[in-house]
């Protein structure tokens, strides 16, 4: 779906009232398209349908969602450029922070735009082929985006009908409304989306599954997470596990056999909303793929070192906690599949005896002595202090999963990355999770190591197995921080086993201010402030 938010011409008046948070709405359609037009015929359904699709791009591959998905959690602390230490601080985070803002805008904007959809999809003029199909389309991205909703912020603002004028009350809702309803709108996607479809990044009957056994977790479901999971996982829909995790980050190989769901980005970046006033009312720049940026180090500050396309364009948002790098054993392929520890010389200024593709910096987890070197050593005691907090938040394990040396510049911001949302791995993980906390860890541990088994250097699979005995939750989030670390996953994986606090303040010497509330986010102030009914519709304890 490369074109889809190319070919999108619909702006919805009513739309942006109660997510924009403002009072008065300045409407901008410079097509002369109206929504009641679009809607009724075929082909502008279409593009209401690709447009549902295109606001996953607001989180997935963008810094406002990586601040909120995976900061503020046991993997990750702030590096010198981190815009958002709220967030990952828990300091002074407040509902005037611009990512949880921004999130809140368009998540709603989403939601609205698949309600249009469901609820005027019998005018479209949809074969009855068609119909189905794109009606759970839109229930899947509805639920989609109900989950991101009601996990970060609670039991707010929830509606299934469209916003159409102008709109100043908001009500709220409880979690478990939501969670039916999420429930309910992917049990439709399921039973009516096709299992394979031609056009890359459309949501399938395995992706909604997929989906669902992650839903079904999270709600504390676990014999129908387990049957949901292995629904997938012996569909006999041709998923499988790479035989080599370093394999599924290569640009070369996006579109492979463990992707069970992905946002997409296209190739020609002017696709990717930088700038579109029809689709984008609210102002923002979209853009693509920026995961690239955010785990790299300082690396062109160092004698020997030029900044280049192969080692990426440094923004230096996030480094990981000492406890994530410590997570990975010797045996486990994953640490060198997902993080740099070294940078090559490609300067014309050296050091004396270095020559162009010779170590120029070593960062590593381990005591490494520098002395006689003619690197540069960021070792252990050099990025971080005896208790784990940070010495150096320039130079440290970069995380390089997201890396795309394709872009046409060095200063390119822009990467064509697709951004993995489910991959096969996960449902085995959610099968051992679900099989745990049913009591039966001797299935779980079978689970686990199918991953482990992949996830084993040459030689190593049987010092990588583990038995049943070693099987507990802490266990199995370990696993899931080896396996997905930096995914926009992690933030939601610790909420869901009751585990955030606990593992923040044991393992991010950043985010010791976590406390109850922080559970969710704040509600953006801009929307408490903008409705007239503030008695029922008020800010989520702790916040301003």
């Amino acid at each position: 779906m490369k074109h889809y938010i190319y070919k999108g011409l619909i702006v919805f008046a009513g739309l942006s009232v109660m997510i924009s948070c403002k009072k008065s709405l300045v409407e901008n359609n410079p097509s002369g398209i109206t929504a009641e037009s679009v809607y009724t015929t075929p082909a502008g359904f279409e593009t209401l349908v690709n447009a549902a699709y295109s606001y996953q791009r607001w989180w997935y591959g963008k810094e406002e969602g990586h601040s909120i998905s995976e900061m503020g959690t046991d993997l990750w602390m702030s590096g010198a450029g981190d815009i958002n230490t709220d967030l990952t601080q828990y300091i002074n985070l407040q509902g005037t922070n611009a990512a949880i803002t921004t999130e809140w805008q368009q998540l709603y904007a989403a939601v609205n735009l698949c309600n249009a959809g469901i609820n005027k999809i019998a005018g479209a003029g949809l074969s009855s082929t068609a119909r189905p199909i794109r009606e759970a389309e839109l229930k899947f991205l509805r639920a989609f985006y109900y989950w991101h909703i009601v996990e970060t912020w609670g039991g707010v603002h929830f509606s299934l009908n469209e916003t159409q004028g102008v709109i100043t009350t908001a009500n709220k809702t409880p979690v478990e409304t939501f969670n039916k309803q999420i429930i309910d709108d992917l049990l439709f996607a399921v039973a009516n989306l096709p299992s394979t479809t031609a056009d890359y990044g459309r949501v399938t009957k395995p992706a909604a599954q997929a989906f669902l056994s992650r839903m079904y977790l999270t709600q504390k479901k676990n014999t129908e997470a387990k049957d949901m999971a292995m629904a997938v996982i012996n569909g006999g829909y041709g998923f499988t596990l790479l035989p080599a995790y370093a394999d599924l980050w290569k640009m070369s190989n996006l579109k492979n056999k463990e992707v069970v769901y992905t946002v997409n980005y296209s190739t020609n970046l002017s696709l990717n909303d930088l700038i579109d006033p029809i689709l984008n009312p609210l102002g923002h720049s979209r853009g693509s793929n920026s995961g690239h940026m955010l785990y790299a180090m300082k690396y062109d500050d160092q004698p020997g070192m030029l900044r280049d396309l192969a080692n990426g364009r440094p923004f230096d948002r996030y480094m990981p906690t000492r406890f994530l790098l410590d997570l990975y054993d010797e045996n486990d392929s994953r640490y060198e599949g997902s993080f740099q520890t070294v940078w090559y010389a490609n300067g014309t200024t050296r050091p004396a005896g270095m020559k162009i593709g010779d170590t120029a910096i070593l960062a590593t987890k381990k005591v490494f002595p520098s002395a006689g070197k003619l690197y540069k050593v960021f070792d252990r005691n050099a990025v971080y202090n005896a208790n784990g907090s940070v010495k150096d938040q320039l130079h440290y394990v970069s995380l390089s999963k997201f890396a795309d040396p394709t872009r046409t510049s060095i200063n390119e911001a822009q990467s064509a990355r697709d951004v993995f949302v489910i991959r096969f791995a996960e449902l085995y993980l959610i099968a051992a999770e679900a099989e745990f906390n049913l009591g039966n860890p001797g299935a779980a541990a079978t689970y686990l190591n199918v991953i482990r088994t992949r996830a084993a250097k040459p030689g190593k699979v049987a010092a990588m197995q583990i038995t049943p005995a070693q099987v507990t939750l802490d266990f199995i989030l370990d696993e899931r921080a080896r396996e997905f670390a930096g995914e926009q996953i992690r933030w939601f994986d610790l909420k869901r086993t009751g585990k955030l606090q606990e593992r923040v303040k044991a393992f991010n010497p950043d985010a010791k201010s976590i406390t109850d509330f922080n559970l969710v986010r704040p509600i953006p102030r801009t929307q408490v402030d903008a409705v007239t009914n503030e008695s029922e519709f008020t800010q989520n304890p702790g916040y301003q």
